[in-house]
């Protein structure tokens, strides 16, 4: 099957869809992870924000789709949303692996719900011992809010990201606004089982660091502080 008769074939399932940018460290592991669910007939559009690597060129010559959009992770996640065919759509970052057949459950979710959205538990990969205790706080506070990180992979039918205007085309915050506004809709789905996503950030920057910087930029968009202004404080 042709990568262009696959993404048609493919217009009443599921696309992944991969913001990238600079990513030729993570991109052999990326790959395979995704090349997975290419086999599995799964629809995937990575979406580059301006590379000046040979990220585009690698993911191209190992078979990928991608396409190009301004830099940013929001557009770049809106511009993978619309050059898709499928009825239902799961974001993954760049450094975040889906479990084992994550597929399966998502199908079984839209098949029963076909207007459904929602995201997975997380595990964070890396050296600091609070990691696993981070993970537990962030999956329990997603249960009791509503609200989901692009850590978890968020994943919505296409029917849902359309009625909520998609991803808001802002620099920060950008998972936590659209959950806001898909439970106005509905109640998310939290799926158990664990995506793996690196915790790179916290072993850089220490993790009382950057949990502390993280609440406080959270308590500062409740607030209703412009997320641009936010976006250099996390920088």
């Amino acid at each position: 099957m042709t990568e262009h008769s696959r993404h048609q074939a493919n217009n009443t399932g599921l696309a992944i869809i991969v913001p990238v940018l600079n990513e030729l460290k993570v991109l052999p592991d990326l790959l395979k992870h995704l090349q997975h669910w290419q086999q599995r007939g799964i629809e995937v559009v990575l979406v580059d924000g301006g590379s000046s690597d040979t990220t585009v060129e690698a993911a191209k010559a190992a078979g990928f789709r991608v396409i190009t959009a301004t830099a940013g992770r929001a557009l770049q996640m809106n511009a993978g949303a619309q050059a898709s065919a499928s009825a239902n759509l799961l974001f993954l970052h760049a450094d975040t692996r889906l479990p084992a057949n994550a597929d399966q459950h998502l199908q079984a979710i839209f098949k029963t719900t076909p207007q459904a959205w929602g995201r997975f538990d997380v595990h964070i990969e890396g050296c600091s011992r609070l990691l696993p205790l981070i993970a537990l706080l962030m999956n329990i506070r997603s249960r009791l809010t509503g609200i989901a990180t692009g850590d978890q992979a968020i994943f919505m039918s296409r029917e849902l990201y359309n009625r909520v205007g998609g991803y808001p085309e802002q620099p920060l915050m950008e998972d936590i606004e659209i959950s806001k506004r898909l439970k106005q809709i509905c109640a998310p789905v939290c799926l158990k089982q664990k995506a793996t996503t690196s915790g790179r950030r916290w072993d850089t920057h220490g993790s009382w660091h950057t949990i502390t910087l993280m609440w406080q930029l959270r308590w500062a968009y409740w607030r209703g502080t412009p997320a641009n202004q936010l976006a250099e404080r996390y920088r």
